[in-house]
Order: structure tokens, then C-alpha cells, then sequence
């Protein structure tokens, strides 16, 4: 895949984008993502792919859901609108699955849309440690393709494990098995003087490891005939 557009709203992680893709324009705030986009000639996007903010679910937080301010799911629905990708890649944490007292789970909302736009989805969870980190990590996904289209005619060569929601059953096999990382050097997390520190280790929270975000992406382009 080839990266044609970016989205960030947080001014480290842009530097660390623009570092690994100094060629690709970026944006800062989602909520502006469609004029920006469409305001000049741009190239066909075959996948949007987005890890909305995960703060309105996450167990860490005040578990306010769709009322929360920093619910975005409803800005990167807006984009997939504008631009019709083939494919759409959401991720958030486990919460998105549960539901509150005063709303229904997240995912409603995502599925719920998804299919108001015309896709058919696809959600399950996997963890970090299926594809060999030291530690779980799950996260949610949700894949989503236009209704009759892009259907995934087998199993890519690697394979992985996305298991159902409310379900321990995996779909596709367990990924890597018997292969593990290499476990991490003895260098403090908090030491004085680092530069970054409290960014980096910020935005190491928010991300998912770039094995698990690989595998989605094969599913995909294999999908594809890639």
C-alpha cells in the first residue's frame, strides 16, 4: 500500500509521521479532514484506515461514551463519506463493545453507520500477543467493504486470529505461533534529561503494535489479488 494522506491531531506523532513519510501531506484535526482533502485534486483512496480516540470507552477514563466530546467516530464516518475508500480499517479498545447505561456500545454507532453508507462489516478483537509481543494489547477492529465486493476468497499465507466479539472462537487460526519478539533491553522508561520522554511513552499508549495493524493489511491486499 502506498501512503496518500494523513490525520493527526497530536503535534509529536505528526513529527514522528513526517519523519517515516516526509512525501505525504498531513492534517490536524479531523473535524476539517473532508475540506481539506477535497479542497485541491487528490488521488483515489482504495482504504481509510483510523484508530478514533479510544477516551470515551477506555476503562482508564470516565466511560462517557458517545456524549464525550473527544467521540470522533462520527468526523472519520464523514471522510469515509467524502472519499468512498474500498476499504475501511476502524480500531479502538475493548470498551467500544460494551454498552452504558445511557448509550449502546460504540460499535453500534460504527456498524450502524458503516451499513448506512453501504458497507458490510466485519468486527472482532486481537490481541499483541498473538502475533508474539510479551503482552495482550487487544484491541478491536472493524473492517468494512462496499456490500458484494472485496469478499476475502481464503486465508492469506500469514495467518491470524481475530476473534468474534462475546466469543473465544478465532477466525483465520492463530497468528505466529511459536515465534515471540525479542524481549526488550534494560533502559529505564522515566529517566531525567531524555527528550520526549512523556510523548513518546504517551504515544506508545495510544498505538497498536505494527504487527497486528500488518495483518489487517494483508487480509486486505490479499483480498485483492496483491
Amino acid at each position: 500500500m502506498t501512503v496518500v494522506g494523513q490525520v493527526e491531531i497530536n503535534e509529536f506523532c505528526r513529527q514522528v509521521l513526517a519523519k517515516h513519510w516526509p512525501e505525504v501531506p498531513r492534517h490536524d484535526d479531523v473535524t476539517t479532514a473532508v475540506d481539506w482533502w477535497t479542497g485541491r485534486p487528490r488521488p483515489a483512496v482504495d482504504v481509510v484506515a483510523g484508530g478514533f480516540p479510544c477516551q470515551p470507552f477506555s476503562k482508564a477514563g470516565r466511560r462517557l461514551a458517545q456524549s464525550d466530546a473527544r467521540w470522533l467516530w462520527p468526523a472519520m464516518a464523514d471522510v469515509i463519506d467524502a472519499v468512498r475508500p474500498r476499504w475501511v480499517v476502524g480500531e479502538n479498545v475493548p470498551g467500544l463493545l460494551d454498552a452504558t447505561d445511557d448509550a449502546p456500545a460504540g460499535v453500534c454507532d460504527v456498524v450502524a453507520d458503516l451499513e448506512g453508507l453501504g458497507y458490510v462489516c466485519r468486527v472482532g478483537s486481537i490481541s499483541a500477543c498473538e502475533v508474539g509481543a510479551p503482552h495482550p494489547r487487544r484491541r478491536v477492529f472493524v473492517l468494512a467493504h462496499p456490500g458484494g465486493e472485496g469478499r476475502c476468497p481464503g486465508r492469506p499465507e500469514r495467518r491470524g486470529a481475530v476473534a468474534s466479539p462475546g466469543g473465544p472462537e478465532a477466525v483465520g487460526g492463530v497468528a505466529e505461533r511459536g515465534r515471540r519478539w525479542a524481549r526488550e533491553p534494560d533502559v529505564d522508561r522515566v529517566a531525567y534529561g531524555l527528550p520526549g520522554g512523556v510523548d513518546r511513552r504517551r504515544a506508545l499508549g495510544n498505538a497498536v503494535s505494527p504487527q497486528v495493524a500488518e495483518y489487517i493489511g494483508r487480509l486486505i491486499t490479499h483480498s485483492e489479488g496483491r
